[in-house]
This record gives C-alpha cells, sequence and structure tokens, in this order.
C-alpha cells in the first residue's frame, strides 16, 4: 500500500500533485530520499527575507533541499505555475513551467543540480556514480512515478530533461522569474552555460 488516495488511473495534469510529494510513501521515498526534493514540511526552512523576484510577483515555497536550498512556485494560484529553485550559495532560476514538468525532471535526472557546464561524458559519470549509489533507481523511480499516475515509459529521457533546463535559464522565462538578492542584485543563474550534449 503506497499511502495514496488518489486513482492512478487520473492523468498527473488532472490532479493535484504536491499533496502526493509530501505524503505518498513511495513519492516521498524518491523525491525527498533521492532527487533531494523534500515536500513533507516546506515551512521548516524558509529562506531569509529579503530574496524575491524583479517583478514583484509572489515567490511561495512548497518544498526543500537538504542543503536548505527551496523550490519555488512564481506567482499565484495552482501547479501549474512556473517553479524556481533558490539556492543558498546565491543562485537561482527557473526549473519548470509547472509541477509536472518537474516531476519529470527529478524522475529522469534526480542529479540535474550537477548538469551545469558538464560535457556528455561528466553527464554520463554523474548518473552512473547516482546508479552505484542507488542501484535500484530506475525501480524507484518507475515506482514514484506510478504513485503519481504517471507512466514511466511516458517520462523524458535526460538530455531532453536537460535541455529543456538550459532552454528554461534563457528568454522570456529566465527574465519573468529573475530572482534578486538582499540588495537588489540578481542571483547568479542556475544555469549560465549549456552541457553538451552528443
Amino acid at each position: 500500500m503506497n499511502g495514496s488516495n488518489a486513482p492512478a488511473c487520473v492523468p498527473a495534469h488532472r490532479r493535484a500533485l504536491l499533496p502526493l510529494l509530501g505524503t505518498d510513501e513511495e513519492a516521498v521515498a524518491f523525491f525527498a530520499g533521492i532527487a533531494d526534493l523534500d515536500a513533507t514540511a516546506p515551512a521548516d526552512h524558509l529562506l531569509e527575507d529579503g530574496i524575491r523576484l524583479a517583478s514583484g510577483a509572489r515567490l511561495e515555497q512548497f518544498a526543500r533541499a537538504g542543503s536548505g536550498d527551496a523550490f519555488f512556485f512564481v506567482g499565484e494560484d495552482g501547479e501549474e505555475r512556473p517553479v524556481v529553485y533558490v539556492s543558498l550559495d546565491g543562485e537561482a532560476g527557473p526549473l519548470a513551467l509547472g509541477l509536472p514538468e518537474l516531476v519529470r525532471l527529478c524522475l529522469v535526472a534526480p542529479w540535474w543540480r550537477d548538469a551545469p557546464g558538464r560535457t556528455a561524458r561528466e553527464l554520463q559519470t554523474v548518473a552512473d556514480e547516482y546508479r552505484e549509489d542507488v542501484p535500484d533507481l530506475d525501480q524507484r523511480r518507475d515506482r514514484a512515478a506510478r504513485a503519481l499516475g504517471l507512466d514511466p515509459a511516458g517520462l523524458p529521457s535526460e538530455a531532453a530533461a536537460l535541455a529543456r533546463l538550459v532552454e528554461l535559464s534563457r528568454g522570456p522565462v529566465a527574465a519573468a522569474c529573475l530572482v534578486v538578492g538582499y540588495e537588489g542584485d540578481p542571483l547568479d543563474p542556475l544555469f549560465s552555460a549549456a552541457p553538451n550534449h552528443p
């Protein structure tokens, strides 16, 4: 029993994912334990006052990483809002246009934080190290995906998910999601250079 009350046949885009990320045993085990996205108690590690969007739009924290970094929705209402990641190291940027896209990224590349600027060979090394540390990674990913109502066969490739991160880090989405720090200066971008893919 995985603790989910939602029927698995309901498409993920039609039901709320956030409650499942914080309560479903399979989802919590994968996202908090492997992908370092903990939605069980996001208010436990709120960022200090002063971090805000340059546009003045609302930042709503919904999850945190073990380091204290935070995941935020941009704007008001719903899980389809852009998602921004803010690190305590002074970096920030958009990760996804909605929680469903972020969930897919974390399922296929839970090591996405290690991707910026790496070559294809270096990215493969990072992925291989994750698999060495978690030998049943694929099985755990598939169980978490199913708990959220997603078909594991329909997930994007690692390369596609990482290319999407780079795409979001440039252009209008990045401009709309520009995070500024305590003194009003923009935080450094998460993805300033595209990883090389074969």
